[in-house]
């Protein structure tokens, strides 16, 4: 699908297939009947209803509308001198940044299957805009491998004197979407190999450093090696991609976040075997960490934000076969620390901790940002709306509270529990890497706990987005499966810091 901007006069928008103007309905007051205000320049309006003889506020009182977000209704046109078949009239409820998503994602799936331009009076605010258009491209989004589906390329243009906002939306939403073909893509096909070369690729389209470890280069990676030498071909990567800005080499004031992601091709479980097995099937999208983080720098280079991004995407795929690790076995992650595997099956967080310790000890970040679909524990507590961060830093996680918020990639601080890092404790190691759920429960909490103890001193935020990552049906701004979760938060909080 394209989204482009169209100027705000009745030539252009007569030129279009279909035109779209967006509403809201003012509660009624006694005796009287709701008030209908469209969302566009009453001029526009006027001429819209000339050209095409029609009311407009009468042709949709006939359908009883709601006003509610999402909510569409059709009317037939013609004219002699326009292209136009059809007026869509789309209700955007409150007006909200949640409603302008849902009613643009209304319009995204409306618009699949065809070949058409949907010329769009929405609304003319930077947020609105952006939120609107971003999200009619997630919703128009599928990914498919049948040889029976034609592609089709319709096309939403934005009404507005303003072209930035919708060129703006355009970098998030393809970001997203990019994100999303990387979950979805199978693992027969999708190993670390593979991922290596999807980064390469970004590299190359966004002038972005790239360097990728591996075999004896990954030596002092026990972590990534203990999980993904369970696959010894390919085997696992360390993928570590760098963006600087333009002038930002020898700047100090340029802040420096490093992104991690948790890239797990596949995830049987390893020796910890998943169950219930039908549970695997989805175990192709456990690398939509690293896909959000490798979405994430491609998009920030694209809109030259003045911050420099490290993104690391820690990949391996978690097999079972005669070199899988064992719970009991004993790894020295990177930087020298010890930890005995208690459950195979808890492999992200091993992978992690290599790339935690790498950021510290050699890039010497303002903020270390890690991401991944990390324990089952967070989707039974948050469900598939929320994502858990945790950090220490307070008003750090106002920020990226009040983003999501804005973005709708929602997250809800949870805590970092003092009392439950006993749950570390090793007769044998530095560390144990899951707790007892027995006498701790709290998984999700334990795991982050986990994770903090290589991080060293700095300015850390955990994503845990196991509930967000998938979706699973197909509704709303999200297909059935991959979401692309997390590129909207990190994208908008990057460029916020800059």
């Amino acid at each position: 699908m394209e989204i482009s901007a169209l100027n705000p006069d009745i030539d252009s928008v007569s030129t279009s297939d279909v035109i779209v103007i967006s509403y809201i309905m003012l509660p009624a007051e006694a005796d009287s009947t709701p008030e209908i205000i469209f969302n566009a320049h009453p001029a526009i309006v006027k001429k819209i209803e000339k050209l095409f003889a029609v009311d407009l506020r009468d042709e949709l009182s006939f359908f009883s509308p709601t006003g509610k977000a999402a909510e569409i209704n059709e009317i037939p046109v013609s004219a002699p001198d326009s292209t136009v078949e059809k007026i869509v009239l789309l209700g955007v409820g409150d007006q909200s940044l949640a409603s302008f998503r849902a009613s643009g994602a209304a319009l995204g799936r409306k618009v699949r299957g065809t070949d058409k331009k949907y010329a769009t009076l929405a609304p003319n605010k930077r947020d609105e805009v952006i939120a609107f258009a971003t999200s009619a491209f997630l919703g128009h989004y599928t990914w498919t491998m049948k040889t029976t589906v034609t592609a089709t390329n319709p096309e939403i243009e934005i009404v507005t004197p303003d072209t930035e906002p919708v060129d703006h939306a355009r970098v998030i939403a393809t970001a997203i979407c990019d994100a999303r073909d990387l979950i979805h893509t199978p693992s027969n096909i999708k190993n670390p190999l593979w991922m290596a070369d999807q980064a390469r690729e970004v590299a190359r389209k966004n002038g972005l450093e790239i360097s990728v470890l591996s075999g004896a280069g990954l030596k002092e990676f026990g972590g990534l090696r203990a999980v993904g030498n369970s696959s010894p071909n390919p085997g696992p990567r360390f993928i570590h991609l760098t963006y600087t800005p333009k002038g930002g080499k020898n700047s100090s004031r340029i802040p420096h976040v490093v992104l991690i992601g948790k890239g797990i091709t596949f995830d049987t479980g390893g020796i910890s075997l998943k169950r219930p097995y039908d549970t695997m099937t989805a175990m192709k999208s456990d690398m939509a960490g690293a896909a959000a983080i490798l979405a994430t720098i491609g998009a920030v280079a694209k809109l030259g934000a003045r911050v420099k991004v490290s993104a690391l995407m820690m990949c391996a795929e978690n097999a079972l076969s005669g070199t899988s690790q064992r719970p009991s076995d004993v790894i020295k992650h990177y930087g020298g620390k010890t930890v005995e595997v208690i459950n195979t099956d808890a492999e992200g967080r091993l992978v992690l901790a290599d790339g935690l310790a790498f950021a510290d000890i050699n890039l010497d970040p303002d903020y270390v940002v890690d991401i991944a679909t990390l324990t089952g524990a967070i989707s039974l507590g948050l469900g598939r709306q929320y994502a858990a961060m945790y950090t220490r830093n307070k008003a750090l996680a106002h920020t990226l509270s009040e983003i999501g918020e804005r973005t709708g990639d929602r997250v809800w601080q949870m805590p970092l529990i003092d009392d439950y890092t006993d749950s570390l404790v090793s007769d044998i190691a530095d560390f144990n890497h899951t707790a007892d759920k027995a006498h701790y429960g709290a998984g999700s909490v334990t795991a982050a706990l986990f994770l903090e103890q290589f991080v060293g001193q700095r300015q850390w935020v955990h994503l845990d987005i196991a509930g967000t990552a998938r979706s699973e049906s197909d509704s709303g701004e999200n297909p059935k499966g991959g979401t692309g979760f997390g590129v909207r938060l990190l994208v908008e909080w990057l460029t916020s810091i800059s």
